[in-house]
């Protein structure tokens, strides 16, 4: 019997039960040769919320349905009791070994905002990436984000930090989290100029109740290089799965910030939009959601996480909803 969690015994082909579906769909993301599946899985309740066995069993549930795209970050989850960041890269690190899947799956992680290295100056980037890339026991990250913009660094030193992880094989592509549209398009212009590794993709705050941070200048900065978007808070800390309605009580780590929704005129007009598309559809609320920012111009995968496997169908299910234009326009007027 095999005592790691999910069970599950290795193949004396080496070969994986839980590979990713070669016929699973997949998106470009931006100008990169990444083909990622149109959801991300967020690994940020792995190690926190979810123990080892329930992650593995989550990562397993989403790489048999297809999923090939799993974000982490080197402060998950620093701010439980106990931790001190870097659990869930372990958590997934352990599970690609465990089910010998690596070529199959594109994982994504962050630098930036672990307390001691909380900038992106250009040692901390270097030694966010090599730790990131021992606790996920891999020789490459695919998909290297800095988790927060630095403005007192320069972008020249941070484009040029990143620029030498690619050129070293230890990264495979750059990205950006919670960057300005400014400071975003010095970043790719100097990048272009030099030569040097580019921004792909940018992650967001985004979603139904959330737009202002994304859409506007970042947006146009974003459609004029080609880069992809992959919405972080897609569900709105749990907000837009439907659980959060007036008078209800939720047993949630994050029902705090999801509440908060219903105190803003937008949030109760934006379910009772979710519930009509959604019963037009006979779907969950939270597929219509995912379905209506994954329609949005420049994203590719919506990218939320799942504390139990029970919780992953309505997610995944967003990639087959294809919203009409009415829908689409309900949507985002409710949420004007």
């Amino acid at each position: 019997m095999d005592a790691r969690p999910g069970g599950i015994k290795p193949d004396p082909n080496g070969l994986s039960p839980f590979m990713t579906n070669s016929d699973a769909p997949r998106v470009p993301l931006g100008p990169s040769d990444l083909a990622v599946s149109p959801l991300s899985l967020g690994g940020n309740v792995f190690g926190w919320t979810a123990d080892a066995e329930q992650s593995f069993a989550v990562l397993d549930a989403y790489a048999a349905a297809g999923g090939n795209f799993i974000d982490t970050a080197d402060v998950y989850s620093n701010w439980a009791p106990g931790n001190s960041g870097g659990e869930s890269e372990t958590v997934i690190g352990d599970w690609l070994r465990s089910r010998g899947n690596r070529e199959q799956i594109v994982v994504a992680t962050k630098v930036g905002m672990l307390p001691g290295l909380d900038n992106l100056r250009p040692e901390t980037i270097r030694q966010g990436a090599e730790a990131s890339l021992r606790r996920l026991g891999v020789e490459r990250i695919d998909l290297f984000y800095t988790h927060k913009d630095d403005p007192d660094t320069p972008v020249e030193e941070i484009v040029g930090a990143l620029d030498a992880l690619v050129r070293e094989g230890k990264v495979r592509e750059v990205a950006a989290s919670n960057i300005g549209p400014e400071r975003l398009a010095a970043s790719l212009e100097f990048a272009a100029r030099e030569g040097l590794a580019k921004y792909v993709a940018v992650q967001p705050h985004y979603n139904l109740v959330s737009r202002d941070t994304y859409e506007g200048p970042l947006a146009d900065v974003v459609a004029e290089h080609g880069l992809s978007v992959v919405p972080y808070f897609a569900l709105a800390a749990g907000f837009l799965t439907g659980k959060y309605r007036p008078g209800a009580s939720v047993d949630s780590a994050r029902a705090q910030g999801a509440a908060k929704y219903l105190d803003d005129p937008r949030g109760p007009r934006v379910l009772a939009a979710l519930d009509q598309v959604a019963g037009a559809h006979g779907v969950q609320v939270a597929t219509v959601a995912l379905a209506w920012l994954a329609a949005q111009p420049t994203v590719a995968a919506p990218l939320a996480s799942a504390r139990t496997v029970e919780q992953l169908p309505p997610l995944l299910a967003a990639a087959a909803l294809e919203l009409t234009e009415a829908e689409l326009k309900l949507l985002s007027e409710a949420s004007a």
